[in-house]
C-alpha cells in the first residue's frame, strides 16, 4: 500500500506523538508498504506561539495538494489538527477522498490552561475537524469513551508500543552525588504537564527531571534541590530510566503517556494519578500505584519488584501498533467515499 501520513508534529520535536508516528512509519515500511510523510520539514515554517521549538507550516495548502496529487496514495491519514492537517483535510473533502484522523493531544485542556479559552469551544472545533474522517484513531479506551460522550463518532482503537531493546533494566547505574531512592519524571516542562505537582512532594532521596520546555527556567528557580538533567535521547535516556527507582507521572491531561511504557520496560514502577493514561496503561497489573495522593503512590512504589514492571511492558510492541494502524486505514478512492468523507 502507498500511505500518505500528514502530521504537524515531526522530528526534531521530542514527544509521544512524534515517537508514535515515526515508529509506526518505520514498521509499516518494514512490512512492505510505502509511506509518504507530509511534515513541517518540507515547508517554510514559523514558531508556534508559547512553543517556539514547535514549527508550524506557513500557508501549506498548495504544496500539500501538489504532494498528494503526485503521490496518488491508496490511504491518507491525518495525524494532527494543525496547518498541515487542515490543508490535507480540505484537499480530501474537495476531491471526495476518504481519510482517517487520530486524536493524540488534549488541546482543549492545554489551550484552557494557557489562554483561558473554554474547553467546550475547542472541543466543538475538534469535533467538526474529525467528523469528516472515516475513522478517528486514539489509544486509550478511557479517551475513546470520553470522545464518544462529547459527540465524536467512528472512534477506532490504536494502541501504543515500546522499544524493549532500548529501554531495559540492564543499563542501570549510579549517579554520583545523587542519593537514592531516585524519583524520576520524563516530561516536557510545561504548564499542562503538571510537573510542579511532583516537584512539590516531600519525598526521601532525590527528585530527578529529564526534559526541556517553556517552564524549565521557572522550575529550576522554584526547586533548586531537584536534579534537572535536560533533554535526553536514545541510550542516554534509557540509562536515566533504568537508573531511577520510581517513575512519577504527574500529568492529568495525557491521552496515553508513552513514557509510562518506557519506564516500565526499564523496570521502573509507576506512581500516578488515577486518570486517563495511567489507568489504561497499568490497568490492574501490580506495576505501580494510582492515587489522588501522589506522594503516597510514589512511596508505595518502592515495594514493587522491577521484574514485573518489565514483563508488563513487553505486552506492548510497535509492530502490533503498526498492524492495528494499517487495519484502521480506509481506501481513499473506495465506493461511497464522498458520502463517508462528508
Amino acid at each position: 500500500m502507498k500511505i500518505a501520513l500528514v502530521s504537524d508534529a515531526w522530528l526534531p520535536q521530542v514527544n509521544g506523538v512524534v515517537r508514535t508516528l515515526t515508529a509506526v512509519a518505520r514498521e509499516a515500511v518494514g512490512l512492505g508498504h510505502e509511506v509518504l510523510t507530509i511534515t513541517p520539514d518540507r515547508f517554510r515554517t514559523l514558531p508556534c506561539p508559547t512553543y517556539p521549538e514547535i514549527r508550524l507550516a506557513l500557508l501549506p495548502g498548495r504544496k500539500v495538494a501538489r504532494l498528494l496529487d503526485k503521490a496518488v496514495p491508496d490511504h491518507i491519514h491525518i495525524a494532527t489538527e494543525g496547518p498541515l492537517g487542515m490543508a490535507a483535510r480540505r484537499y480530501c473533502l474537495r476531491r471526495g477522498l476518504a481519510f482517517t484522523t487520530s486524536f493524540h493531544t488534549r488541546f482543549p485542556e492545554y489551550v484552557a490552561a494557557r489562554f483561558g479559552v473554554p474547553v467546550r469551544l475547542t472541543y466543538a472545533w475538534l469535533r467538526h475537524f474529525h467528523a469528516a474522517a472515516s475513522g478517528v484513531m486514539t489509544a486509550a479506551p478511557s479517551v475513546r469513551r470520553e470522545l464518544e460522550g462529547r459527540g465524536f463518532r467512528n472512534i477506532r482503537p490504536w494502541t501504543r508500543g515500546v522499544d524493549a531493546e532500548l529501554f531495559e533494566p540492564g543499563l542501570r547505574t549510579d549517579f554520583p552525588g545523587i542519593p537514592r531512592p531516585i524519583f524520576l519524571t520524563v516530561s516536557r516542562i510545561a504548564v499542562e504537564k503538571n510537573v510542579a505537582a511532583f516537584l512539590e512532594l516531600d519525598l526521601p532521596g532525590s527528585k530527578m527531571v529529564v526534559g526541556d520546555g517553556p517552564q524549565l527556567a521557572e522550575m529550576k528557580r522554584r526547586f533548586p534541590t531537584v536534579h534537572f538533567m535536560g533533554g535526553r535521547e536514545g541510550r542516554d535516556l534509557a540509562r536515566h530510566y533504568a537508573s531511577a527507582d520510581v517513575f512519577v507521572f504527574p500529568s492529568l491531561t495525557d491521552t496515553f503517556g508513552l513514557v509510562l511504557l518506557e519506564a516500565l520496560a526499564a523496570g521502573l514502577p509507576v506512581a500516578a494519578f488515577p486518570v486517563t493514561g495511567p489507568l489504561d496503561v497499568l490497568g490492574d497489573a501490580p506495576v505501580g500505584y494510582l492515587d489522588t495522593d501522589l506522594r503516597r503512590a510514589a512511596l508505595a512504589c518502592l515495594t514493587i519488584a522491577r521484574e514485573g514492571c518489565r514483563a508488563h511492558a513487553l505486552k506492548f510492541s510497535w509492530r502490533a501498533t503498526a498492524q492495528q494502524f494499517l487495519g484502521n486505514l480506509v481506501p481513499a478512492r473506495g465506493r461511497g467515499v464522498y458520502a463517508m468523507a462528508s
